[in-house]
């Protein structure tokens, strides 16, 4: 197997399966991790759902099919900007563009096609939609520099890969804000903990190269923080739950997610790289749980 496919890799024996051109092209969009999709798509199931939308299945297929592309995207850019950073990091050293096995104008191509996908994506939405959705472009170009100038590019990150609950929502309706700010602030609160522990496999490497991170800056009280992280975010979606229907039953529609994401913080171990990679990996569950929530509470 070729030392190009990272450690992190899911599907190693597909992607190890593809000819050495197509495997680079679908490592550099992260089509073998496909984790980084699902946290992507499933704040727009949230949104939607919550919204009423539990029977919009198209509009969810068109959501997820959004949800590849944009995040493919996302990582042939931020890739083409961090090459030289990449080739620092021992994780991120063999990743195509920081390597050489990819240049970046055929990044740049590829980058293209992916969006273009996107675009076929977001011409499914109505114009309100759609104007949302394509807000999101700013935080994506500005997201690789957060790492160079702040302690907390978790909080863009958070911003960005929450997007998704204002489109899937703005998809279906237009009132209740309240509700949706609910709902996205305590998504960027997920994703801060989450992407918290992500970092943690990269700590000395990140600390010798100057990139900034939360794992650095919460140092030894990482699990509290990312716990702090956590709480916050079941109390942001329990608020939004409330607003939108003032039933204290409803809030139990949270509770397998809350043991879900205590289990995260009682298990994790901040030295072990692998451990956090599994913990991190489980907010795909953590997803589908919100989601089955917003979707009792929206629909029932």
């Amino acid at each position: 197997m070729s030392n190009a496919i990272v450690p992190d890799s899911e599907h190693r024996g597909l992607v190890a399966g593809l000819p050495q051109r197509l495997r680079d092209y679908a490592l550099l969009a992260r089509f073998d991790r496909p984790i980084g999709w699902w946290l992507l798509f499933w704040p727009c199931a949230w949104g939607l759902w919550l919204a009423r939308g539990g029977g919009q299945w198209a509009l969810l297929g068109w959501l997820l099919v959004g949800s590849i592309a944009m995040r493919g995207a996302g990582c042939v850019y931020n890739d083409i900007v961090d090459a030289d950073l990449d080739r620092q990091v021992a994780r991120t050293a063999q990743r195509p563009v920081a390597s050489g096995r990819i240049g970046r104008k055929a990044a740049w191509l590829w980058l293209i096609a992916l969006c273009l996908v996107g675009l076929v994506v977001l011409l499914q939405l109505r114009l309100q939609a759609q104007a949302v959705a394509l807000g999101s472009l700013a935080l994506v170009a500005a997201y690789p520099f957060m790492k160079r100038i702040t302690w907390w590019p978790q909080a863009w990150l958070g911003m960005v890969f929450s997007w998704g609950a204002p489109v899937g929502w703005i998809a279906l309706r237009t009132d209740h804000w309240e509700v949706l700010a609910a709902l996205y602030a305590g998504a960027i609160c997920w994703v801060i903990g989450y992407d918290t522990i992500y970092a943690l496999q990269d700590r000395e490497d990140d600390a010798l190269v100057g990139i900034r991170s939360s794992a650095l800056r919460m140092g030894s009280h990482v699990r509290g923080g990312v716990g702090g992280f956590y709480v916050a975010a079941l109390a942001l979606w329990a608020l939004a739950f409330w607003l939108l229907r003032q039933d204290g039953l409803a809030l139990l529609a949270l509770l397998p997610a809350a043991l879900h994401l205590g289990w995260q913080v009682w298990t994790l171990d901040p030295v072990d790289g692998g451990n956090a990679l599994a913990r991190f990996r489980s907010n795909r569950l953590t997803g589908a749980l919100v989601a089955a929530a917003c979707f009792v509470v929206g629909n029932a």
